[in-house]
């Protein structure tokens, strides 16, 4: 007899959400085989079978939330092997031993599920996992109109992904609508109660795992990071130019390179002209990086993520641009494996297509450097002692004193300048 453990998905996790099971007891699996998804604080993903056998036992309940890691899930019965008794035939005490969140047999997830449930016109409650309720009011599905195919009626997340999007959903607040997809209900705040904000003034909406995550990172690394900003602006009317040409010729393929690309592509060769700024603080010592993994920013539902481009020096604008659309999608649908937005050497944000001018970023620890980047805008500039136009964009770099020092800083952003100036040099 085996017990299934809860992973963890990433060094960092502690617990997540059993958001849905891919097997039933009496199912035979093999090595390989999809069992279950997992959804943490970053990304919802899917857990395969490292034995074969028969399943036996689930011991937590599709959509359980704060399942912490290591936590058996389920039991497995290997060839030859005994099974071990039920979950209602464990003696009391023993069922008593572990926390109802950790090991909830699945008989009692209606009345898991009951707690934190929108509820129907009738008043009755409409049981559905946390990953349903947050598909729905993302889609603007209304979950009223569902009939659940999950255990007991329950509704799911195929349930969710079949409805009609943009169904009208019942007016709420923004607290209500948060505490719909979170699963949790709107609560006082009391430190605004202590400063004598009258409850009943404001919206709580409820602070989800990504949300602490983020966070509780952001003020790690503004408390305990000594950062500072150097400003740059470049000049990008080549760019733009260079950028409609190589559209034009990779039209054919689908491909669209974005300013972006080209400023992942600039930063990756430029940490290598100056592989100082490729670096870490470690209280070992300074890691200095092998090669640029590009991290960028991507805003998604509920916070913020960082997709990388492992290897950007090596790479074409080209296959930069299709990395970093498939990856940005993927985040979006939380879909992201670990690997793939943990583990960076430098970061790029750009907020250009909101129309932020200028803005400095919090470094994403323990990388070294983070690059702000904003809007292109026409500037009137001097040129040969005349007064031109020229489309500018200004960019800021964050360091880590600790790693960069402003020298370094300054060499790294006088190797990036050339390369947005005239990127005929990153088509080589």
């Amino acid at each position: 007899m085996t017990d299934i453990l809860m992973p963890a998905l990433s060094p960092t996790m502690e617990e997540g959400v059993l958001a849905k099971w891919h097997v039933k007891v009496g199912d035979v699996v093999s090595a390989g085989d999809v069992i279950a998804e997992i959804e943490t604080d970053k990304a919802t993903m899917e857990v395969e079978a490292v034995d074969e056998g028969e399943i036996t036992d689930i011991l937590v309940a599709e959509g359980s939330e704060g399942v912490k890691v290591n936590t058996p899930i389920a039991r497995l019965k290997d060839e030859g092997g005994a099974a071990a008794p039920k979950a209602a035939e464990k003696p009391a005490a023993k069922a008593e031993e572990a926390p109802k969140a950790e090991a909830a047999p699945v008989a009692e997830a209606p009345k898991a599920a009951a707690a934190a449930a929108p509820k129907s016109d009738n008043g009755e409650r409409i049981f559905s996992s946390p990953l349903a309720r947050r598909i729905a009011a993302q889609n603007g599905v209304d979950l009223k109109s569902i009939k659940g195919t999950g255990p007991h009626g329950r509704i799911v997340k195929r349930d969710v992904e079949g409805a009609p999007k943009g169904a009208a959903q019942p007016a709420s607040s923004t607290a209500t609508a948060a505490a719909a997809t979170s699963g949790i209900e709107p609560r006082k705040a009391q430190s605004l109660a202590q400063m004598g904000i009258p409850d009943g003034s404001y919206d709580l909406i409820p602070l989800d795992g990504m949300k602490k995550a983020v966070a509780r990172r952001m003020v790690d690394s503004i408390q305990n990071v000594p950062h500072f900003p150097l400003f740059i602006d470049v000049e990008i009317d080549q760019l733009m130019a260079v950028r409609a040409k190589v559209n034009k010729m990779l039209e054919p393929q689908g491909i669209k390179v974005s300013v972006n690309d080209f400023v992942i592509k600039a930063a990756a060769l430029a940490l290598k002209m100056v592989p100082e700024a490729n670096a870490s603080y470690t209280p070992e010592g300074i890691a200095m990086h092998h090669n640029a993994d590009v991290s960028m920013a991507v805003a998604i539902d509920g916070g913020l993520i960082t997709p990388i481009i492992k290897k950007a020096e090596t790479k074409g604008l080209a296959q930069i641009a299709t990395e970093s659309k498939d990856l940005a999608k993927r985040a979006r649908e939380r879909k992201l494996k670990p690997e793939e937005f943990q583990g960076g050497t430098f970061s790029v944000s750009n907020l250009g297509m909101f129309g932020i001018k200028q803005f400095t970023s919090i470094i994403n620890e323990p990388q070294g450097c983070i690059m702000s980047v904003g809007a292109g805008e026409q500037r009137a500039v001097v040129k040969n002692g005349q007064v031109v136009p020229a489309t500018v964009m200004t960019v800021t770099l964050t360091c880590d004193h600790r790693v960069v020092d402003g020298a370094t800083g300054a060499r790294f952003l006088q190797a990036f300048k050339p390369l947005i100036e005239d990127p005929v040099a990153m088509l080589a």
